[in-house]
């Protein structure tokens, strides 16, 4: 191999060498660019996105006639001279914000610990109401949330067993409403048989006044109470439309 070919060939490599390093530093500038763009809505708006508190404080909760409500017990108190403060409480699965699980109607159906974490958190469309919904408002709303697989009724709203039948063979994965039932309060069996036999998982008494209809990221993962048909959850929006 004469001197010649190999000196070409050393600045072919050099060459090469030199514009992947070009090129490398221009990815390099263009992440930049992109990072300090995501860093301006993160001063602006949090990481670029809006966070929604559906869930209802729990002491002061709605609670379903006939259910105990909340109740708090101070155990130990620094105002009192205790080296710590200590509260213990008790409720229902059912008060407040709260996911019901297919055995809450359903004999030998998933308890709330044996429920997928997909069934609550994911992508949810939140659409208002009043009233009673139809099945031709439950038809409205499955082709307004498109490939949303979770619906959340903003408003004062009972579904009806019509409706329900038309959600449940859609295959939703998760229906929920800010009453502390899905259905008719005075009837709710009905709807309930008809959802969580379909596995549709029920998320009830959410609060949703302070949040426009639209797509979000729902996170409602109930607390992880072994064997037990609903369990109480920090329900919560993410609003990723700026992100």
């Amino acid at each position: 191999m004469s001197r010649t070919i190999v000196k070409r060939g050393v600045e072919d490599v050099a060459f090469t060498g030199g514009r992947l390093c070009v090129l490398y530093l221009l990815q390099i500038l263009l992440i930049s660019i992109r990072f300090s763009a995501i860093m301006k809505k993160t001063t602006k708006k949090g990481i670029g996105m809006q966070i929604y508190d559906i869930s209802q404080e729990v002491f002061t909760c709605a609670v379903y006639p006939g259910d105990p409500a909340p109740a708090r017990e101070v155990l130990a108190s620094l105002d009192a001279g205790d080296v710590i403060n200590l509260t213990a409480f008790s409720m229902c699965a059912h008060n407040g914000t709260h996911v019901d699980a297919p055995a809450h109607f359903i004999a030998g159906g998933k308890t709330v610990d044996a429920l997928p974490l997909d069934a609550t958190v994911g992508m949810a469309c939140v659409i208002s109401h009043r009233g009673d919904i139809s099945a031709e408002h439950a038809k409205e709303m499955l082709s307004v949330a498109g490939n949303c697989k979770k619906l959340l009724i903003k408003g004062n709203a009972s579904l009806t067993l019509e409706a329900a039948h038309v959600l449940a063979d859609a295959g939703i994965d998760l229906f929920g409403n800010e009453s502390q039932t899905v259905g008719p309060e005075s009837a709710p069996m009905a709807v309930h048989l008809c959802l969580l036999g379909a596995g549709v998982v029920l998320l009830e008494g959410i609060r949703l006044a302070n949040v426009p209809d639209g797509r979000y990221l729902l996170c409602a993962a109930p607390i992880n109470l072994g064997g037990a048909e609903g369990a109480p959850c920090r329900a919560v929006l993410i609003d990723l439309s700026n992100y």
